[in-house]
């Protein structure tokens, strides 16, 4: 698989994630009743981000947990047998709460629609809105992001690479093919 081109370096993620951080604060009239969940892997690096962003931007700090769909996945017995299951971690209360689900790229709309599963196994949420750093289009599912750090036309054979340096030490977006 080649690199095709860089779509986001280290700067251009940090202003998506600015952008972003604004937007919640605007569409949600402040952060009162905010929580944010990243999906694992990449969303919750992104998510810890956003928080520290609004935590600057607002004086208070967001709820921040992490959500695992391993087993909400609709092609689990596809992938895996034996999945490997890293767990949940929301140590809050989502009860009434403005969830904002966070992932890297948006795709077909599958991992989405197992974290509103995983979601609502765990609460009642007032409502839910989405959060990534990459839309790249070809849904699956009718799945839209309130909050997008870069829209990427593609081809179904590309691939978008996410790397952030909490798990691959480098900022970065690139296509692949």
């Amino acid at each position: 698989m080649k690199e095709k081109a860089q779509l986001m370096d280290d700067k251009a993620i940090t202003r998506a994630i600015t952008r972003i951080s604004h937007e919640i604060i605007e569409r949600n009239k402040g952060i009162e009743n905010v929580v944010l969940v990243g999906i694992k892997t990449r969303g919750v690096p992104i998510a810890n981000r956003i928080s520290k962003k609004i935590e600057s931007i607002e004086g208070k700090l967001v709820n921040t947990g992490e959500v695992d769909i391993t087993l909400y996945r609709d092609d689990l017995k596809k992938i895996d047998v034996d999945p490997v299951i890293n767990g949940s971690n929301i140590d809050f209360d989502i009860n009434d709460k403005v969830v904002i689900l966070v992932d890297d790229v948006l795709y077909t709309g599958r991992t989405v629609r197992s974290a509103l599963d995983a979601i609502m196994d765990i609460g009642r949420p007032k409502s839910i809105q989405l959060a990534v750093l990459v839309d790249r289009g070809h849904r699956e599912l009718p799945v839209r992001a309130d909050y997008v750090g870069k829209n990427v036309p593609t081809s179904r054979h590309e691939i978008i690479s996410v790397m952030l340096s909490e798990t691959d030490e480098q900022d970065s977006v690139t296509i692949k093919e």
